[in-house]
C-alpha cells in the first residue's frame, strides 16, 4: 500500500507530497475543499499518481470527490497525471489554457519529445501522459475567474516558462498558486531557482509576468516546487536577477562555442555555492534542486531562446 503524505496549511488547504522519484519536497499538489467541491491545483507526473491519491485519503477525502484539477501548465511534472487521475475521479474537470488544452487532448507530441530527451528512463520518471478526454477539458482564458473548493481563483496568464502557462490569485486571501511562473523554492531554503527548460523560455515574457504577479501584492505563494513562500517581494527579485545572471553567462559560453554540457557545469558551479552560502550545509538540498530543474535542461532553454529570439546578440 501506498503511503500518502499531506499537510494541512489552512483551513481549507493541504499540500500533497507526490514523493517523486520517492524524494519529499520536490512536487508538490495543492488541495482545496469547499462547497464547490473538491480541487487538486497542479497534479504532478503519472508516474506519481498513486503517491497523490494516497495523499488526498491521508487528507481525510476520497479521490472520487475531487470535483475539479486546475493546471498552471502542461510540463509533466505538473499535468502528467491529469488524464489517469480523471478515471478514478469520474466527476472531474480539467482546467488549462488554451495553449494546452489539445496537447492534454492527445499527448502523443509530448510524450514523443519527452522518450527523445529521458530515453529509458522516461518510464520511471513521469510514467504515462493519458489523454484527457475533450468533454472533460474546460479552457480558461486570461483574467477569467473559477470557483473552486470555497475560492474564486482568477487565472492569470503568465508566460515565460511556458507559453501555456497560468498563475491563479485568490483576491480575498491575496495569495496565489503561481505554478513555475514563480520559480522554486524548496523548502528549507531561501533560493529563488530559474527552471527554463526549452522550449519556451522567453526572458521578456517571464519579467512581465513577475511585474503583473508582483503588482498584485500578494501576501504568499504556493509553489508547485516546493511548498509556501511569504516573503514575496525578495523572493521575485531575487528570481528576476538570477534568470538574467544566467542569461548573460549562458550568453557569454554561447559566443564562446561552448557545448551545452559545459554551460551546464557553468551554471552548476555558480549556482551551487550561491545555494551552499545561503543556507545551511545541506547535500540533500543541492540535489533536489537539481531534481525538479537540472542544470543541462535549464542551458538548453536560453541556448533555444537566444538562438530564436535574439540571435543577433550571439555575434
Amino acid at each position: 500500500m501506498v503511503k500518502g503524505m499531506a499537510r494541512q496549511l489552512d483551513s481549507d488547504l493541504w499540500i500533497i507530497d507526490t514523493l517523486f522519484r520517492g524524494k519529499p519536497g520536490a512536487i508538490a499538489s495543492y488541495l482545496l475543499t469547499g462547497d464547490e467541491g473538491l480541487a487538486l491545483i497542479d497534479v504532478g507526473p503519472g508516474a506519481t499518481v498513486e503517491q497523490l491519491l494516497a495523499g488526498v485519503g491521508a487528507a481525510g477525502f476520497a479521490p472520487e470527490d475531487v470535483s475539479h484539477l486546475v493546471l498552471t501548465h502542461i510540463h509533466m511534472d505538473h499535468a502528467g497525471a491529469a488524464g489517469a487521475l480523471l478515471q478514478r475521479m469520474p466527476q472531474a474537470r480539467v482546467y488549462v489554457h488554451r495553449h494546452g488544452a489539445s496537447h492534454l487532448a492527445d499527448p502523443s507530441r509530448l510524450m514523443s519529445s519527452a522518450r527523445r530527451i529521458y530515453g529509458e528512463t522516461m518510464d520511471e520518471l513521469w510514467g504515462t501522459m493519458e489523454p484527457v478526454p475533450v468533454d472533460r477539458l474546460q479552457v480558461l482564458e486570461d483574467e477569467q475567474s473559477l470557483r473552486v473548493g470555497g475560492r474564486t481563483l482568477r487565472a492569470l496568464y503568465t508566460p515565460g516558462h511556458a507559453i501555456h502557462h497560468l498563475a491563479y490569485f485568490d483576491a480575498e486571501r491575496r495569495v496565489m498558486f503561481p505554478g513555475d511562473a514563480a520559480g522554486v523554492q524548496l523548502e528549507g531554503s531561501d533560493f529563488a531557482r530559474p527552471p527554463t527548460p526549452p522550449p519556451d523560455l522567453n526572458l521578456e515574457d517571464w519579467y512581465a509576468s513577475l511585474d503583473r504577479i508582483g503588482a498584485l501584492d500578494p501576501v504568499a505563494l504556493y509553489l508547485p516546487h516546493y511548498g509556501y513562500v511569504g516573503a514575496v517581494t525578495s523572493h521575485l527579485s531575487d528570481l528576476r536577477r538570477r534568470l538574467g545572471l544566467w542569461g548573460e553567462l549562458i550568453l557569454s559560453g554561447m559566443r564562446r562555442n561552448q557545448p551545452d554540457e559545459e554551460l551546464a557545469h557553468m551554471l552548476a558551479e555558480l549556482t551551487d555555492a550561491e545555494i551552499a552560502a545561503s543556507n545551511p550545509p545541506d547535500a540533500a538540498l543541492v540535489e533536489r534542486y537539481e531534481l525538479v530543474s537540472n542544470y543541462l535542461m535549464s542551458a538548453q532553454g536560453y541556448m533555444r531562446y537566444y538562438r530564436k529570439v535574439h540571435p543577433e546578440l550571439l555575434v
